[in-house]
């Protein structure tokens, strides 16, 4: 039986120049810390490995740790990936041409790992369409020097209908994590607060050839583990590096080295979760929550729907009669934000990445909730790409494509803006200084022609104003008591939307201490699946 037990020095060794390597980890979730700092180490001190492709699906740092170890002219020279909002390292040398930078939709990224594991060249879908993923856009290519290249979305045609086939990219090293692994190579996460797509990355590098390095914090004897709580069989496993100095190095988020609440070992009562302060981001989040009906699906984006869904829903004594996912695979339970984005506490069910994004493909869920940073007449949204830094888009438009409701929530205006919230109406203080609502968005994220041609309900919630996106546009669907109409929200606008011919003011409720007693409201409305 071969020694599957290395050093992280001799699993590094298995890295040669100009090699792709594929990474697993969801913010600092599942990130291999000790592979990645030694592969850093490696290459500061003696320039070698380099010219690699990093190869990603979610984003994996919390701006510090992560993949951001690997963000060195030199070793690096091209990335494929979804997200580097938490990766400003990264962000850097893709706006600055140091490395040749490929966004594609996460969800996309973890079937293509799939795909090609079952021997297939490539994976279709619609995502995508419309977007600056589609090939008659930016095909994803996100700087200069990934414009001279062919990239790796092309349109194709199946029964009539247009789709983008995503092509398959060969893996020479896959880097996962898991908690135990036993002397031959079998892997169990019983500490992980995520499976994510390890399984897929695994088949997906043995397809090519490729060795599959796995870190992990404990060594079994062979034939002691639970067979059903094996995630990834030894049989793909070809190195197993002991974490060093797992406190740090392997952490089961940013924040906590290890919490049972995010593994579901252990529930905490709901009466300890913290209500929100009164402020624009509640106020934007209890609109929010006003969309939901009982056992609707939800998921739920980075920022404020993140923040804020989660809390309201359980301050209205509504949150155990909706279901909210994270695109991670958590399915219940209240996720985090921040640097944390990506667990939930109390979660019901943790299943793998790329199953999520099957449902959110092809089911799709009732609501989604996303944030937002600008939008035009036509409806289109650009959450990846600012001014000339692109961070990605992420799960973004796997899921907003295919959601039956989109509920996008941000603050009308950003950067300095400061509002007073008192008596049930709102106040601007200090308006911010850039504008959201553009003519034109730098980058299309979420295709407002896309959405009216399927039929698709969009809404835009602000603190100050609600649109809907209809037939002829961005209409002006609701104002906040105590909002000057023309002043606070047209004359903050790029362009006129339409107005509703319904158009009315929010509830006054959204804008009060205490609770908007919409339990009641809720329940009465009807389950639309």
């Amino acid at each position: 039986m071969k020694n599957k037990l290395f050093s992280v020095k001799e699993a590094v060794d298995l890295i040669k120049d100009g090699k792709t390597i594929t990474t697993v980890g969801f913010t600092l979730m599942g990130a291999s810390e000790d592979i990645l700092k030694e592969i850093e180490g490696r290459f500061l001190a003696t320039g070698d490995p380099k010219n690699l492709t990093l190869f990603h699906a979610a984003g994996q740092s919390d701006r510090k740790n992560g993949i951001e170890h690997l963000a060195h002219p030199g070793l690096v020279t091209r990335i494929i990936g979804s997200h580097w909002g938490l990766a400003p390292k990264w962000g850097e040398l893709i706006c600055s041409n140091q490395v040749e930078a490929h966004c594609l939709p996460q969800g996309q990224i973890v079937h293509l790992f799939r795909a090609v594991a079952s021997g297939k060249p490539g994976n279709f879908s619609k995502v995508g369409l419309g977007t600056f993923v589609d090939p008659r856009i930016e095909g994803g290519k996100i700087n200069e020097l990934a414009k001279k290249t062919k990239g790796f979305v092309d349109i194709i045609t199946l029964e009539g209908e247009e789709y983008l086939f995503y092509r398959g990219i060969p893996i020479d090293i896959a880097i996962i994590r898991g908690t135990t692994a036993d002397e031959n190579g079998n892997i169990t996460m019983e500490d992980e607060g995520l499976k994510l797509e390890a399984l897929s990355v695994a088949q997906a590098a043995k397809c090519f050839g490729g060795e599959v390095i796995v870190q992990v914090k404990n060594l079994a004897q062979k034939g002691t583990l639970n067979p059903k709580e094996v995630v990834v069989p030894g049989i793909y496993v070809d190195a197993v590096v002991i974490s060093e100095n797992p406190n740090e190095n392997h952490r089961l988020t940013s924040c906590a080295y290890f919490d049972p609440v995010f593994t579901g070992l252990v529930k905490i009562p709901e009466a300890v979760l913290p209500n929100l302060a009164l402020d624009n981001r509640k106020i934007i989040g209890r609109r929010g929550v006003t969309e939901l009906f009982p056992n609707a699906i939800v998921n739920l984006g980075t920022g404020i729907p993140g923040d804020t869904i989660g809390p309201i829903a359980h301050e209205e004594e509504i949150l155990e009669n909706i279901h909210l996912t994270v695109e991670s695979g958590v399915i219940g339970g209240v996720p985090l934000g921040g640097t944390d984005f990506g667990v939930a506490k109390n979660p019901e069910a943790i299943i793998e990445h790329g199953y999520q994004f099957d449902y959110y493909n092809g089911c799709g869920v009732d609501i989604t909730f996303m944030g937002i940073a600008e939008v035009d007449f036509s409806g289109n949204v650009n959450v990846s790409k600012f001014g000339i830094k692109t961070v990605g888009c992420g799960g973004f438009i796997d899921i907003t494509q295919p959601a039956r409701t989109v509920v996008f929530l941000g603050t009308f205006t950003s950067k300095g803006l400061q509002v007073d919230v008192s008596n049930g109406a709102i106040r601007i203080v200090e308006e911010g200084r850039v504008r959201k609502f553009v003519n034109q968005v730098n980058q299309i994220t979420f295709s407002g022609s896309y959405a009216r041609s399927v039929g698709q309900r969009v809404i835009y919630v602000t603190e100050r104003a609600v649109f809907e996106l209809r037939p002829d546009g961005l209409t002006l669907v609701e104002y906040a008591p105590g909002i000057d109409i023309e002043q606070d929200i047209i004359g903050q606008m790029d362009f006129k939307p339409l107005i509703a011919p319904d158009f009315r003011e929010m509830n006054k409720r959204i804008f009060m201490e205490g609770s908007m007693n919409f339990n009641e409201e809720f329940l009465g409305k009807a389950a639309h699946r």
